[in-house]
């Protein structure tokens, strides 16, 4: 694909993709996507990918994340093929482009994944990405406020080896989701520069916590 072709499609889909999530929650709207597509092309400068495949995947990564419809995990990729076959991008590219959006979810600490790439590896810490450090803990603390959720509650406990379901239905305090999910991505980094910016991130959040703490037991 030539330069010309791949931006002129890239603009299209910002258009797309900013009408598509103008009134979306605050932590998985236009900004989110922007950081991750930011994030995923300085990812994908120290990798052999497609770009097109990289650039297009990070855009229409949230589309319609299926925890705003219902739960239902095919919106997303349906919206973003019928958007690309309009735009007549080429249809392997469209295929690439899907099954990142199928696969670029955490779903939960106990869940294996099924499908791999090196384009979805390198969205999908992108995306990661803007799920810990300062952005990842406003994110957080955005969607638990969204979904009323208390801040923490000692009685509750985290639960580190929920399955699919499991993960999708909790109802647990935002704190817990640290533990469930924000800490253990630093792990599951694929990519040397994801890894590299996650340890920054991950231990911005350990220091977060550690002051969450603090003042919550009236020690600070």
């Amino acid at each position: 694909m030539s330069t010309s072709v791949l931006e002129d499609h890239i603009a299209k889909t910002i258009s797309f993709v900013k009408k598509e999530l103008y009134q979306a929650e605050g932590g998985h709207d236009w900004f989110h996507v922007e950081r991750v597509y930011k994030n995923a092309m300085h990812i994908a400068e120290k990798e052999s990918v497609n770009l097109t495949v990289v650039a297009l995947g990070a855009l229409l990564h949230d589309i319609a994340d299926s925890k705003f419809h219902d739960g239902d995990e095919t919106v997303g990729p349906a919206k973003a093929r019928t958007f690309l076959f309009e735009q007549n991008v080429d249809s392997a590219i469209i295929e690439d482009v899907v099954k990142i959006i199928e696969h670029v979810s955490f779903k939960g600490g106990n869940e294996n994944e099924v499908f791999s790439s090196e384009e979805l590896k390198v969205v999908q810490d992108a995306d990661r990405l803007d799920a810990i450090g300062a952005i990842g803990i406003a994110r957080t603390f955005n969607y638990g406020g969204f979904k009323n959720r208390k801040l923490f509650d000692p009685a509750i406990k985290p639960v580190l080896d929920m399955d699919k379901a499991a993960y999708k239905a909790s109802t647990a305090p935002t704190i817990n989701h640290f533990y469930e999910k924000l800490l253990l991505l630093k792990e599951r980094m694929h990519t040397k520069t994801g890894r590299k910016i996650a340890e920054q991130r991950h231990q911005f959040m350990l220091e977060f916590l550690d002051q969450f703490y603090a003042e919550w037991d009236g020690r600070k």
